[in-house]
């Protein structure tokens, strides 16, 4: 069965549009957003599905841009079997090589969340996600789905990082990184470790894509993207390789 079509029908579920609202990644400009309904099926097949058409995960939410007159936001993926990684994520995946990792289900931890908090308030204390809270952590990172897991990452006992992903039929969707904002810890990159570590894990279970949400041209936080080579880019209903040119 083919991983660039999905594997089964999405016609009959229903959608919902948000209203236009402030771009978090583009100044100046409006977004609109298109959530699958909340009453519609979250199940394993449905979510697998979705993915394919460039469906993202927050919380309880399945969702992807739907903006008129822009097509910014575009769904990529490593193809792990042909991934090679660079000089400098080689330096990086061994200046790591001292950590632990282990899986676990995206459930609440208080550990977790004091490293989150403080990530947030060293990191994006002007980001829309500032001042965090346990509520807000809570409903982004959490939920109780086979699906959804956790990988942490500790030196000995203390905890450097945490990746929230999702286990697809096709792949690992990568949700988000948290990790020690400790300036001490720099130069390990621990938000590059944390996507090689998944295209290693997505090796390991003998999946064929690692997911990274959305590349956008002209959003510099966006730009780490592209040194994971070769990317897929989602088409219509087709990924194809390589980023569009300019």
């Amino acid at each position: 069965m083919s991983s660039n079509a999905p594997h089964q029908p999405v016609r009959d579920l229903r959608f919902f549009l948000t209203v236009p609202h402030a771009c978090s990644y583009l100044e100046g400009r409006e977004a609109t957003t298109l959530f699958l309904d909340p009453q519609e099926s979250h199940s394993q097949g449905v979510y697998d599905a979705l993915a394919l058409l460039g469906f993202r995960r927050s919380g309880r939410h399945l969702y992807r841009p739907h903006c008129e007159g822009c097509s910014a936001c575009l769904s990529v993926r490593i193809p792990v079997a042909d991934f090679t990684p660079s000089r400098s994520q080689r330096r990086t995946a061994h200046r790591n090589a001292d950590l632990t990792w282990r899986e676990r289900p995206a459930l609440y931890d208080a550990e977790h969340y004091a490293l989150y908090d403080r990530y947030i308030r060293t990191r994006h204390a002007d980001g829309d996600m500032y001042p965090p809270s346990h509520e807000q952590y809570r409903t982004f990172l959490t939920l109780d789905e086979p699906y959804a897991r956790l990988m942490e990452f500790r030196l000995g006992e203390r905890l450097l990082a945490v990746t929230a992903f999702d286990h697809l039929e096709h792949g690992l969707s990568a949700i988000y990184t948290f990790f020690d904002p400790a300036p001490e810890w720099n130069r390990r990159s621990l938000g590059t470790f944390a996507v090689l570590s998944l295209v290693r894990h997505a090796e390991r279970l003998g999946l064929p894509h690692v997911y990274l949400g959305y590349w956008i041209r002209e959003c510099r936080k966006m730009a780490y993207k592209e040194a994971y080579q070769p990317l897929e880019v989602l088409n219509g209903r087709h990924w194809r390789r390589t980023l569009p040119s300019d």
